[in-house]
Order: structure tokens, then C-alpha cells, then sequence
């Protein structure tokens, strides 16, 4: 089964899109955060674009969602791309300390250049981007130290640009999550989906949960199904919705799609990628 053409833009975004451009022109240092589940089907196309030279800081969030060597082996391959990556578990703070570190590092030149142009130092400014729901609130609350900026699960929380003082060193901007105005790959849009990086307005529950069956199948992560007393064999993800409705759930197929991708999207069936790193040879 393929899913539908997913497109989804919200009118909210075309404003916040616009606003934060502008405001590119004032911070220092760029945090783009990721999720660790799909680190390329969460970047945003046109970061690089918006901010031309400034500093970016790659934020890879959620890794906590993924097994370990898989976020080794993201790690080999970014630096490979010469990206610095930085794990993060915003939920529980993890790995945001080095954040701090780095954009500090960032304001350290940022003020530099102020001095040597006779002008006074001031707090870096750092802005938080990326796709809505990827953990940009959450990390923004763990390095505040307290929960300055609304943070739930679930695409389109944060509607307006909003400033917040991490200490006397940083400001950072909280910015709603930003996505291209046409997804142009669907793979990558089916992939956003299932993680609920997009909103729930742009697909229909079971056809992505049958995409997301046959996704772990592919990665070769069909046995966590069996958790449900129903193992994958041979079926398509679309069969497998139904088989398991059939047998388990009174023949309730909205009820299986959803409770396959809340137990995804929760952790409950473990740590799983969507996306491997594109390394030659590289095996899980």
C-alpha cells in the first residue's frame, strides 16, 4: 500500500518562518536540533541557506530512542561529513551540558569581534531550530533549568518566536518548528510521520502504521512485533494490521494503527531507528 501524498503547512508556519529569518540576522549561534531516529529526513533542506556562516551547533535529540551502536555509528558517519554532532536526551537532560559549552564557545568569537569593533560585549544569542517536535522545547526547558517555554509531544506546541535567559552568557530563541512548504521526498515525509513530527492532520493513522510495519521489516527490526503476539513473517505491513485486528482486536483497525505507532513514538517497543547511516558494509 502507498501512502497518500503527505504535505503539511500550517498557516502559523509561513509567519514563524519569516520572523525567524529576520532574526537569524541578530544571533550568534545556530542550534539545529534532529531526531536521532532519522537524522536526515528531520533536517531541515534550507538551514544552511539561513544561516550562511554563522556557527551551527547539530543537536541529534531523543538518542536515548536509538540503540547505542547505531548512535556510534551516526556519530562516525556525521564526522565524516565534518559535522560535530551532540546526543541528547532533552526529556532527562542528557548530553546538555555540552551544548552549553559549545554555544559559549560560539559567543567567546561572537564577542571578540565585537571588542575589536569597539563595541561592548553582550549574552550570546542562540536560536533553536528545527521540525516541530523533534525536543526543541524540551531542550530549551533542561538548559533554562526550569520549564520556561511550553513542551509536549505532539507537532505545532510552539506558534510564536519567544527569547529566554539561559544565564548572563546565553539568550536563546525558542522558535516553532519550521518545515519546507512542499515535501518533496515522501519517504522522508512518511518517516516524519510515523515519529509525529508533523501533524496528524497531514496522513491517516493506519496507512502510515502499515508503512511503519513494513519499515521495520526492512530494517530488519520485524521481531519487536511479536511483543503482540503476532509475529511479522511474510505479511505486509497492511496485512499485519489486519491479522492483528482480526485476532486480537475485534476487527478495530484504527485502534491497531494507533497502538502500534503511540507504542513507537513512546518507546515501549524499545530503541528503534528508521534510518541507518549510509556507510558501506555497516550492519546493526
Amino acid at each position: 500500500m502507498t501512502p497518500p501524498l503527505i504535505q503539511w503547512y500550517p498557516g502559523h508556519i509561513a509567519k514563524a518562518e519569516k520572523q525567524l529569518k529576520e532574526q537569524l540576522k541578530r544571533v550568534d549561534v545556530v542550534l539545529e536540533v534532529r531526531d536521532a531516529r532519522i537524522p536526515l529526513a528531520s533536517h531541515h533542506p534550507e538551514v544552511k541557506k539561513w544561516i550562511q556562516d554563522k556557527p551551527r551547533i547539530l543537536v541529534m535529540n531523543r538518542v536515548d530512542m536509538i540503540p547505542k551502536e547505531i548512535s556510534q555509528a551516526w556519530g562516525d558517519w556525521l564526522r565524516l561529513q565534518e559535522e560535530i554532532p551532540y546526543f541528547t536526551n532533552a526529556k532527562k537532560g542528557k548530553g546538555v551540558r555540552a551544548i552549553v559549552k559549545a554555544a559559549q564557545g560560539a559567543g567567546v568569537a561572537s564577542n571578540k569581534r565585537r571588542i575589536a569593533r569597539g563595541m561592548r560585549p553582550r549574552p550570546v544569542r542562540a536560536v533553536v531550530i528545527g521540525f516541530p517536535n523533534v525536543g526543541k522545547s524540551a531542550l530549551i526547558n533542561r538548559l533554562v533549568g526550569r520549564k520556561a517555554v511550553k513542551s509536549e509531544r505532539r507537532a505545532g506546541v510552539t506558534r510564536q518566536l519567544h527569547w529566554v535567559r539561559i544565564s548572563e552568557e546565553i539568550e536563546l530563541l525558542d522558535a516553532p518548528g519550521v518545515i519546507p512548504w512542499r515535501l518533496e521526498n515522501q519517504e522522508d515525509a512518511v518517516k516524519l510521520a510515523i515519529c509525529e513530527d508533523i501533524g496528524n492532520a497531514a496522513y491517516e493513522n493506519q496507512l502510515i502504521a502499515a508503512a511503519f510495519v513494513d519499515l521495520l521489516g526492512d530494517l530488519d527490526y520485524g521481531g519487536v512485533l511479536s511483543q503482540y503476539g503476532l509475529d511479522l513473517a511474510l505479511r505486509t505491513g497492511e496485512e499485519y494490521i489486519y491479522n492483528l485486528a482480526e485476532a486480537r482486536y475485534g476487527g478495530d483497525l484504527e485502534r491497531v494503527a494507533v497502538l502500534l505507532l503511540n507504542d513507537f513514538r513512546k518507546g515501549v517497543m524499545g530503541p528503534i531507528p528508521l534510518e541507518l547511516p549510509p556507510i558501506e558494509g555497516f550492519k546493526q
